[in-house]
């Protein structure tokens, strides 16, 4: 359970995690596999029958699931499924043709090129190498200390009561590994010296260790990843415990595990968006600003006072968000209109389509039991019971809002009745859906395929995003959804964002590292709510937390009280110009995303993706490379200055056009209207003029601007556009730019940004 500190009232959460016992000194109930004899083989991997310290026996299977991944496999019997398989398949493992498996007496080796696993029988070990033979991995036998009580549980099982409890495994970690990932973490980015529990809270937050999204998958700075098949309350101790040691705890039926090589983090990613899936990108508009008037009762009125006033006050928007009051309050979320706030919806969606906005509904899984459709649903079997059958009424709004029935997403029936309350509103012109909550399922929930609560939790926002994908895709052609929750390939869902973060500095920063966490997790589009949710947020951290959204994959403009720029009379024209700076950089921006669906590396990258080697990169989590050639590193002091870190390489300030040396430490000042941003020396940075739309046209005009190319080096850039690729490629020659240009977009100028020593002319060949 996440820590909570004595004698401070803690938020309580309807659907808390069930936790595990603990093993008294002494007490038996550990099973770890002590040796191993071979039962088959074939030529994607071996199956072992497993003798335990406790005389049992268990069934091991280590097999190739793709070139570079090798899966394991630990249970009574070789069938077994993890209980989230009941309702979804989370991983598809995939085979490789140069697969190679050798069995010997003592020795046993599965290869999958990238990768191999090197099994001793009596003992049992198990050992993971990249191709040339250096260790990644390897089991950890396990610990006690000086009075006999465990350190470490190794890979084996546990029981208690006479019931197996848990599977486990335990990895040996090297003294200066370094891990990320587990999802959207609020945590340091560095997750060495921390327990992650994969287990969805509404976190209330972006400031603790609880988070909506957990993602059971990590990667390490040995170059390895590794990818734990289940839906239930997965724990990793990622050397906390001992810090020789990461101990995995997987409470289900199997332990089911996926070893990844690299050698890099894209290489990693890409690997693991094999078996989980491609992200989906977003339409091109999606990438242009989202504003919201906020948690306040919005109006039909309002909602058109507002469209006109953003064209008005030329405030580059492509979409308007609605939260919860488009229905009618105490009825949240039944997913309908309130027809005295809003008596013609359909005739304010054509106008606010007209005016060149798309619309975002709110919604939510639950449906206040206040709601006539709560009757329907109940009456239909539509909604999770409880043990006695009856529909589970939660406190899902932890006691603001009245109690709701959660949608049953595991009867098939139910999701078919879900969808067709939100057609029609599709239909109607609605863009997109939010979808909000999710993690709300309790514990003592049944669902209708039979799954408890507990197995349901974690993988029933997967089942929620996935309705609501569908019907989008189905009348709009798309299937995104802006979420709040999400699991194990939640990649699928094209956008998420941060949650219910809290207006001030700090938590501004850890709102940063949970993005760079959940993009070191498959995750490429992602975003928060400028400003901060709860509260308001003064002036100066209103423009500074707008500059981190605008250079963000997404950017939504939402919270409590209004964000909308007008709003901040005395910064209004600052948090403009950092809209319109976004806008200027959408070629940049788009390509990024397109690239990011292409290979699943993050848009928003922690340094540690493209320095792996240099260990600053696994600790600098307030800054970030936006696409290749962006560096970003969000004013999070409100006194305007910060250390920077650059890494290796020389890097241009986008404000002054200084060049600095990386692999150091900068100190960087700036006013209000800046935000620490810096260009890779040499760079091609495509630009266009800033309109009110992105739309989802190719851009009409793309400018690319040169930022300090050296004697004799190429420099290149790929525009990619929904028309295609262009490749753009700069070559020096004396004080001459030559430019060449390749693909369907003509590039209407060339810019030589005033960095000292650039070149001075330039011709397009």
């Amino acid at each position: 359970m996440p820590y909570r500190p004595p004698l401070i009232a803690h938020e309580y959460f309807s659907a808390d995690p069930p936790e595990l016992p603990v093993r008294a000194q002494g007490e038996q109930g550990l099973s770890a596999l002590a040796r191993a004899e071979l039962m088959a083989a074939d030529g994607q991997g071996v199956t072992f029958k497993g003798s335990t310290t406790a005389e049992e026996v268990l069934v091991v299977q280590v097999t190739v699931a793709g070139e570079g991944v090798i899966r394991v496999r630990l249970g009574e019997d070789p069938e077994a499924r993890t209980r989230s398989a009941r309702v979804i398949e989370m991983v598809h493992p995939g085979e490789y043709a140069g697969a190679r498996v050798r069995t010997g007496d003592a020795l046993v080796v599965v290869d999958a090129g990238a990768l191999r696993a090197e099994i001793t029988l009596d003992p049992w070990h198990l050992r993971f190498t990249d191709a040339a033979g250096r260790m990644l991995t390897e089991q950890d036998p396990g610990h006690v200390d000086i009075s006999g009580r465990l350190r470490t549980l190794p890979f084996g099982r546990s029981h208690a009561g006479g019931v197996t409890v848990a599977y486990q495994e335990s990895l040996v970690a090297q003294p200066d590994e370094h891990f990320g990932g587990f999802g959207e973490k609020f945590t340091p980015l560095d997750k060495r010296g921390q327990r992650p529990l994969m287990w969805n809270f509404d976190a209330f937050g972006a400031e603790s260790d609880r988070s909506y999204k957990n993602v059971p998958f990590y990667v390490s700075s040995r170059g390895y990843g590794l990818l734990v098949d289940s839906g239930m309350p997965v724990e990793f101790d990622m050397c906390r415990s001992t810090h020789s040691c990461v101990e995995i705890v997987v409470p289900d039926d199997l332990i089911d595990y996926y070893v990844i090589a690299g050698p890099d983090v894209p290489g990693i990613l890409a690997r693991y968006d094999l078996l989980t899936g491609a992200p989906v990108l977003p339409p091109k508009w999606a990438f242009g600003s989202w504003i919201s008037s906020g948690f306040f009762k919005d109006t039909q009125e309002r909602v058109l006072a507002r469209a006109r006033k953003i064209r008005d006050r030329g405030i580059p928007c492509d979409v308007l968000h609605l939260d919860c009051y488009w229905q009618v309050t105490g009825h949240w979320s039944d997913l309908r209109w309130d027809p005295e706030s809003f008596p013609d919806p359909e005739g304010m969606l054509a106008t606010l389509k007209e005016q060149g906005f798309q619309t975002c509904l709110w919604m939510n899984p639950y449906i206040s039991h206040l709601s006539p459709v709560f009757a329907e649903a109940a009456a239909s079997g539509y909604l999770l019971r409880d043990a006695a059958g009856a529909a589970y009424v939660a406190d899902s709004w932890h006691g603001s809002y009245p109690a709701c029935g959660i949608v049953d997403l595991t009867d098939p029936a139910a999701v078919e009745w879900y969808k067709g309350l939100l057609r029609p509103l599709l239909r109607q012109g609605v863009s997109v859906f939010k979808t909000d909550f999710a993690e709300g399922v309790p514990v003592d929930a049944v669902a209708a395929n039979g799954m408890t609560g507990t197995e349901l939790h974690n993988v029933y926002s997967l089942l929620f995003n996935d309705a609501v994908s569908e019907v989008t895709r189905e009348v709009n052609g798309h299937g995104m959804v802006w979420a709040r929750s999400s699991f194990l390939g939640g990649q699928r869902h094209a956008a998420q964002w941060g949650g219910d973060t809290y207006t001030s500095y700090a938590a501004m920063g850890s709102t940063l590292r949970g993005g760079l966490s959940h993009g070191l997790s498959g995750i490429p589009f992602w975003s928060h709510d400028a400003g901060g949710f709860t509260g308001t947020p003064s002036d100066d951290l209103y423009v500074r937390w707008a500059q981190f959204g605008v250079l963000s994959p997404l950017v939504r403009f939402h919270g409590t009280t209004s964000r909308e720029p007008w709003e901040f009379p005395e910064v209004e024209h600052l948090a403009v110009e950092a809209i319109r700076l976004r806008y200027r950089l959408m070629p940049y921006i788009y390509s990024a995303a397109v690239e990011a669906a292409r290979t699943g590396a993050p848009m928003m990258r922690a340094l540690c993706v493209d320095f792996p080697d240099d260990p600053v990169a696994w600790q600098a989590d307030l800054e970030y490379l936006l696409g290749p050639d962006l560096l970003v590193a969000p004013m999070t002091s409100p006194e305007g200055t910060r250390q920077v870190y650059l890494p290796a390489g020389e890097w241009v300030d986008h404000w002054t056009h200084e060049v600095h040396t990386g692999g150091r430490y900068l100190a960087v000042t700036k006013p209000l209207g800046q935000i620490p941003l810096f260009v890779r020396k040499g760079a091609l940075i495509p630009v266009t003029e800033v309109g009110d739309t992105v739309g989802g046209e190719p851009f009409a005009e793309v400018t690319v601007v040169s930022y300090g190319a050296e004697p004799g080096a190429e420099s290149r850039t790929t525009v990619r556009d929904v028309d295609g690729d262009t490749t753009v490629t700069a070559t020096r020659d004396g004080d001459v730019l030559h430019v060449r240009v390749t693909g369907p977009k003509q590039i209407t100028d060339v810019d030589i940004a005033p960095v000292a020593g650039a070149p001075s002319t330039v011709v397009i060949d």
